[in-house]
């Protein structure tokens, strides 16, 4: 499993795009993790499934609440992934009106969370094989925090424990 200190996986996620800009077209679009944490802080935190109770009633929405507060601590970006497709986490993102708050990003085939080391399995109960609810803060592509959940919990991996750790590590 990933621990503090390492490299986030080399491999490529995709988010859902409304609005054409920046050279991205509108619908899904690659999104190199590399590349794209390269310079920069991210609070990504990780949910078993878009639409789902605790995540659509607590979890997320503990990040869009706080997303000014992450920047205010120097976080550049937050990221929401999930073992769903890239339309339904664009469709979530517009539900709970994520827009230029938190990026929806879409792990449809659960490499970054296999990668990671971070999966759930659900077989049986329908779901298959998801990722862990879980919380980090990434510097230049690199784990400073992990919060990782029991399965089942919702207590470690949440916007307000993630934001103490940013402010606490925040250049001053």
């Amino acid at each position: 499993m990933i621990k503090v200190g390492d490299a986030l996986p080399s491999v490529t996620l995709m988010e859902y795009v409304e609005v054409e800009g920046n050279g991205c077209s509108v619908g899904p679009n690659p999104v190199d993790v590399a590349k794209a944490t390269a310079g920069k802080t991210v609070a990504i935190f990780a949910v078993p499934g878009a639409f789902t109770p605790t995540c659509s009633n607590q979890h997320l929405p503990g990040y869009v609440a706080q997303a000014d507060a992450f920047k205010a601590a120097g976080v550049d970006e937050i990221w929401c992934l999930a073992v769903n497709d890239a339309f339904v986490m664009g469709a979530w993102g517009r539900d709970q009106k994520t827009a230029g708050k938190v990026r929806m990003l879409a792990d449809g085939d659960a490499v970054f969370a296999k990668a990671t080391g971070l999966t759930l399995d659900l077989t049986g109960k329908g779901l298959g094989l998801r990722s862990n609810r879980y919380s980090m803060l990434v510097k230049d592509g690199k784990v400073v925090q992990l919060n990782n959940e029991a399965p089942g919990k919702f207590d470690v991996s949440d916007a307000g424990t993630l934001l103490g750790q940013a402010t606490l590590s925040a250049p001053v």
